[in-house]
């Protein structure tokens, strides 16, 4: 039984204590939770009947010998400085998502867990929705053939109400836009689908919230396999939540995954038609309750199943790694007004930067 410990109790963390908690997760139990805010740490330890604590390090050397996995849960900009910290203690570390905001802090975080001889894990949970691994399978198995667009949209709504529950919402140093927040999982996923980016032009705008990263954007990317990718993203959707999808084209089928949060199948057609896909979009439609979906309690399993020698990681720092490098260039383009070609070094996204 691996015993989980959150760093961080905010908005996401309930969903890591809820499945914890409530025993959803095989092999795994929640132990202990910490956050710098200590009415947060104790309403969500009181909730969950574990431990809370306001220090990590006071957490870790209490508990530590009870602790094998730390989930860092903690504000974006953050996630490097936890990281290394964390991992002088050779405990198993998952990030949520992005796994940093800065491409030095990733290869920081990767090399600090290697030294220390644990694994890293980097949350993104939406590559186990269903109709998200039936895509996959139809890709893996040559059904798309020749790739020819990509496309992601995420239509969600985010008031000032909400940027304003937390000072560190939607600021450069620690959060970042749409791109770096909601959309992540987004381009993520165009980038396990298409494949390897080769250049991105972007445009971003702040329309309706005062924010200082963008609350709506664009992105264009070209695939080294010649497909091309089209993220757009805003928060700037009213009066709630409208989109979360992904499109793929190929020479031999198309496939639409949409709802809120990638998790109904829209599309399915292929030239080369086969028995089961007469009850595909039947079979493959997920009602989740908000925008995380139900993908999170898969992944976690997968940790579990990864740590315990029965499994290997679908996303660990390197994997997770690619999308922030991706997210930089856009930054990195919308800064400049220029298409951006990777592999790049940032010189003017602000994204991370204090």
């Amino acid at each position: 039984m691996l015993g989980f410990a959150l760093v961080g109790c905010g908005r996401i963390a309930q969903k890591h204590a809820d499945l914890l908690h409530g025993k959803h997760i095989s092999g795994a139990r929640l132990v202990a939770v910490c956050d710098i805010k200590p009415e947060r740490a104790e309403a969500l330890g009181a909730r969950c009947g574990v431990p809370h604590f306001r220090d990590m390090h006071e957490m870790m050397a209490k508990l530590g010998r009870n602790i094998d996995v730390v989930a860092i849960l903690t504000e974006s900009g953050l996630h490097g400085r936890h990281c290394l910290e964390l991992a002088a203690y050779k405990k198993d570390i998952v990030v949520e998502k992005p796994m940093a905001l800065t491409l030095d802090d990733a290869d920081a975080m990767i090399r600090a867990c290697d030294a220390n001889g644990i694994k890293l894990f980097v949350v993104k949970q939406n590559r186990y929705n269903l109709p998200v691994q039936a895509a996959r399978a139809a890709l893996d198995s040559g059904r798309f053939g020749k790739l020819v667009m990509g496309t992601v949209r995420v239509r969600w709504c985010r008031t000032q109400a909400y940027y304003d529950q937390d000072p560190w919402r939607g600021t450069w140093a620690l959060d970042g836009g749409v791109f770096a927040n909601q959309a992540s999982h987004h381009v993520d996923l165009l980038e396990w689908f298409l494949g390897e980016p080769v250049a991105v032009f972007a445009k971003s705008r702040r329309a309706l919230v005062e924010i200082e990263a963008e609350d709506t954007g664009v992105a264009v990317i070209t695939f080294r396999s010649g497909a091309i990718g089209l993220v757009e993203a805003t928060t700037a959707t009213r009066p709630k939540d409208l989109e979360g999808s992904l499109s793929i084209l190929g020479a031999n089928g198309t496939v639409e995954i949409g709802g809120f949060a990638v998790n109904e199948m829209k599309v399915w057609q292929f030239a080369d038609a086969s028995a089961d896909d007469a009850g595909m979009l039947a079979r493959m439609r997920e009602a989740p309750p908000n925008v995380y979906g139900f993908g999170h309690a898969a992944y976690l399993n997968n940790v579990v199943q990864t740590i315990n020698g029965d499994g290997s990681a679908l996303v660990d720092g390197l994997e997770g790694r690619k999308s922030l490098e991706l997210i930089s260039a856009i930054y990195e383009s919308i800064a400049t007004e220029r298409e951006v070609i990777l592999r790049f070094q940032a010189h003017h996204g602000r994204l991370g930067q204090r």
